[in-house]
């Protein structure tokens, strides 16, 4: 009757490990998604719009022009014609900043009517502030 016993709780054991194991092993290679809400991840809200724009200096459009939201790494860059389509709807109140190297940043407050933004830039004046050293006559390091 003992080994009866024993064997029925070995076989009791081992189930019992086998079903753990699986357990285990559904948890850790399926990805457990949480609900959210459909109104916030799939639609835009009233308030919030598609803003395309062209930046301009004084010879024509400007390309590569940088335009990033302020306060986030959200941005992108004008193509060949200065026109740029920001890929993030924004909200009434976002600020687009508008630079491009020797020209001054602008800063671009989204209205409730903005779709559409035509900047031109003005160019920035850049000084250099220091003295040249002259102390030491130049010689050449090489052999004549």
């Amino acid at each position: 009757m003992k080994t009866q016993l024993k064997f029925t709780q070995k076989k009791n054991l081992s189930i019992f490990g086998y079903f753990t194991i699986l357990m285990i092993a559904t948890l850790m290679f399926n990805p457990i998604y949480g609900q959210t809400k459909k109104t916030a991840s799939t639609e835009v809200s009233q308030n919030e719009r598609t803003v395309k724009g062209i930046i301009t200096n004084d010879e024509g459009p400007v390309e590569s022009a940088s335009i990033t939201l302020k306060g986030s790494k959200t941005g992108t860059v004008s193509n060949s014609k200065g026109e740029f389509t920001f890929p993030k709807p924004l909200k009434t109140g976002d600020v687009l900043l508008i630079n491009y190297l020797g020209y001054e940043t602008v800063e671009v407050k989204i209205k409730d009517d903005t779709t559409f933004i035509q900047q031109m830039l003005s160019e920035d004046l850049i000084e250099f502030v220091g003295a040249l050293n002259t102390n030491k006559i130049y010689k050449s390091k090489r052999s004549n």
